[in-house]
């Protein structure tokens, strides 16, 4: 079992976790009732995964997302503010309202604007390491992806030239079970898609419980630490679970009842870690009610403020779509 870290970051990991949480939920019903526009694919279910690799990153290090974004970019500290003015498409977006749900981020915390595109991301990640090498900086770059990824030649062609080059890249595969609506069993002959591969190109690598964010974080404190002294890559591979489907139009009639109940109810992240704090001593009852509380007003905060928050103007569509005035 992963030691609890001290009381500060033990508090500061799950009030993130519980944000990620009361975001994800938020903006489901938003949608739901019609008041939010476009669509999502939520991360909720997956903060372990989120904050254990990300919380002790620094803010020059860079993580690169998928369509699954919002954890990550909260977890890396794209503010609530920006990341709902997004989602209503506002000007005051973290990306200007151009970007919606797949693909939120924000340059300024680390965090490059997400790729929807599978597997898109994995070698983005690997030039920006490379980049990190080229200019003699202890830099980390961190690439998340899904568990169909494995099977993109994006994945491999990285991983070779990545351990080739001995890049200060974390590749983390977020191992939900499915791709879309299929069981990654049906597309990969081994259990573990990122994990197994990892030997083929010398790279070394690790499963871990994807649920657990104290067993995560020390993961990616290892992976870290490689990474900064120079040694190279790492494979993550996380096990963990989406609490809803693909996209807000997936129901999930494919997935076992069993396996939903295992993870939605025994092997929750957010509730394993709530009680795991309570019963190490680390917090009270009351102590963590005025954290949760915190979270729900700055959310409800954000709602509002998104709602209330200005539309760019029409002329902004030509702005930021691939040239603005130069003679080339």
């Amino acid at each position: 079992m992963a030691n609890m870290p001290a009381r500060e970051k033990a508090l500061g990991m799950y009030k993130t976790m519980y944000t990620i949480r009361q975001y994800e939920e938020t903006i489901y019903y938003l949608f739901l009732e019609g008041i939010m526009p476009g669509t999502i694919h939520q991360s909720h279910g997956e903060e372990a995964s989120a904050v254990g690799m990300i919380y002790d990153l620094r803010v020059d290090d860079v993580m690169f997302s998928t369509h699954r974004p919002a954890g990550h970019d909260i977890a890396k500290g794209v503010t609530l503010r920006s990341m709902m003015c997004e989602m209503f498409g506002k000007d005051e977006g973290c990306c200007r309202g151009k970007g919606g749900a797949m693909h939120t981020g924000d340059f300024s915390v680390g965090a490059p604007p997400a790729n929807a595109i599978v597997g898109g991301n994995i070698p983005i990640a690997a030039g920006a390491a490379l980049a990190f090498k080229m200019q003699g900086k202890d830099n980390v770059a961190m690439s998340f992806m899904g568990d169909g990824a494995t099977n993109e030649g994006s994945f491999h062609e990285t991983m070779n030239a990545a351990a080739v080059w001995k890049l200060p890249v974390i590749f983390v595969c977020e191992n939900n079970l499915y791709s879309a609506t299929t069981s990654i069993k049906i597309t990969c002959n081994m259990p573990n898609p990122a994990a197994d591969r990892a030997a083929a190109y010398g790279i070394p690598a690790e499963v871990v419980d994807g649920n657990d964010v104290l067993a995560v974080n020390e993961a990616a404190a290892r992976a870290i630490a490689r990474a900064r002294a120079g040694e190279g890559p790492t494979i993550l591979e996380l096990k963990t679970y989406r609490r809803g489907g693909h996209s807000r139009n997936d129901a999930c009639g494919y997935r076992p009842k069993d396996e939903e109940n295992y993870y939605l109810n025994e092997h929750d992240p957010v509730k394993m870690f709530r009680e795991r704090i309570l019963a190490e001593g680390v917090a009270t009852e009351d102590e963590l009610a005025e954290i949760e509380a915190e979270v729900v007003a700055a959310i409800d905060d954000s709602v509002e403020y998104a709602q209330k928050a200005p539309f760019p103007a029409l002329a902004d569509a030509e702005c930021d779509v691939y040239d603005e005035g130069g003679n080339n």
